[in-house]
């Protein structure tokens, strides 16, 4: 479920790259029991890629689904930081990644696996990650790809993403 009532441009631009077919055949670069998995660097097409975790789509247009109107990607492929809605960075959501400086969120994201409520863009804490959406089936899947053998962070058998597919616009 990704939620464009609540954050309507961190919404448009992740169903625009998932659409677009951005996503597809990026592996899972950062993988942390108990925490979460982190997608959606086109650099991590090649799972072994020393700059996997560092890239984002090109800069551009792209449409909100909410108003109608253009948002722009800029600085790398960024989108405008969307700290409006209070949900919290609970198991199975979505959460925008970021660099941790301001309107530096682009494709990357991650599921959480655990309640890692000190992310939230309203915590007290310096980590800023706003929710997008969350897992409505299929948990147990994101569960053990948490849990697969790593090397700092880095599956040691690539996990890749064949497709993302969104329905029910």
């Amino acid at each position: 479920e990704i939620y464009m009532d609540r954050v309507p441009i961190t919404a448009s631009n992740f169903i625009d790259l998932a659409q677009s077919g951005f996503y597809n055949g990026i592996h899972f670069h950062r993988v942390i029991p108990s925490f979460m998995n982190q997608f959606g660097c086109p650099y991590a097409k090649d799972p072994k890629s020393n700059r996997a975790g560092t890239g984002g789509p090109d800069d551009g247009e792209y449409k909100n689904l909410a108003t109608g109107g253009m948002e722009k990607r800029f600085n790398g492929g960024c989108i405008k930081d969307e700290n409006i809605s209070k949900d919290t960075n609970a198991p199975g959501t979505l959460s925008m990644a970021n660099t941790g400086q301001k309107d530096s969120g682009g494709s990357q994201f991650f599921l959480n696996v655990a309640h890692n409520d000190f992310l939230d863009w309203f915590s007290p804490g310096e980590s800023k990650h706003p929710v997008f959406g969350k897992v409505t089936e299929g948990m147990d899947v994101a569960e053990a790809i948490s849990k697969v053998p790593t090397q700092d962070d880095n599956p040691n058998t690539p996990i890749k993403m064949k497709s993302v597919t969104i329905s029910g616009l």
